[in-house]
């Protein structure tokens, strides 16, 4: 089923929780798998929002669809609570710090002693929040929901724990540790799992070019989409 004229929800690149006014907890995303499926689903003709944490504004620079900018995981959630829509597709492709300080400092946390304890709370779980809407909610119940798996060992294992946990309809997951896998790169090796537990190899891509493997999955998966009703 082509995706023109339905609306995609895509989310790239890391979230930042702040420790103080100039050190805060993140990680390695550039955001590239983000836009290279934004880039695809909005040359497939569908209605595309991109919602990003900090990225490198070049790699952001002339896209033409809309673009919404969040930083922390929490402000991630909310965004995409707010584009939700029955029908829509969304494709978790963002790398969300899963943890955050406890407290933030509002001046620099100066060096005065050899050690420094940090106390983490746990981030809200998107993808969780997604399922528990979809399932309290008839209307987005015809969702389209892909997560992302970012993973360094028992990869097959995480990712079919986190497509039931989650009640995905893909899931699309990749050994940060091979080369030409992992963060800041313009290639990506991925697996992609249906719900029914189908299993897809895609080779070392471009990103643009596994961008569009994943699309084609996504128009063959909304295909079926009536058998995914939640109950």
């Amino acid at each position: 089923m082509p995706l023109k004229n339905r609306k995609l929800i895509v989310t790239g690149g890391p979230t930042r929780e702040w420790l103080d006014p100039v050190r805060y907890i993140s990680n390695a995303s550039s955001g590239k798998m983000g836009v290279a499926i934004a880039d695809e689903s909005f040359a497939r003709g569908a209605d595309t929002v991109f919602i990003h944490g900090p990225m490198q504004e070049a790699v952001l620079a002339g896209r033409e669809y809309r673009c919404v900018s969040i930083e922390s995981t929490s402000d991630l959630l909310e965004a995409v609570k707010a584009e939700l829509a029955p029908n829509a597709v969304l494709i978790m492709a963002a790398a969300p710090a899963d943890y955050a300080p406890e407290e933030k400092s509002d001046k620099k946390i100066k060096k005065n002693s050899d050690e420094l304890v940090i106390r983490l709370k746990k981030n809200p779980d998107i993808l969780k929040n997604v399922a528990a809407i979809r399932k309290n909610n008839f209307s987005l119940s015809t969702m389209f929901v892909v997560g992302f798996a970012a993973e360094t060992h028992n990869i097959e294992a995480y990712a079919l724990n986190k497509l039931e946990e989650k009640n995905l309809d893909l899931i699309c997951v990749n050994d940060v540790s091979r080369a030409g896998a992992g963060f800041n790169v313009d290639t990506n090796i991925i697996t992609i799992f249906t719900r029914n537990r189908e299993r897809l190899e895609l080779p070392l891509l471009s990103k643009q070019d596994a961008a569009g493997r994943i699309l084609d999955c996504v128009e063959k998966g909304l295909e079926k989409l009536p058998q995914n009703y939640l109950e």
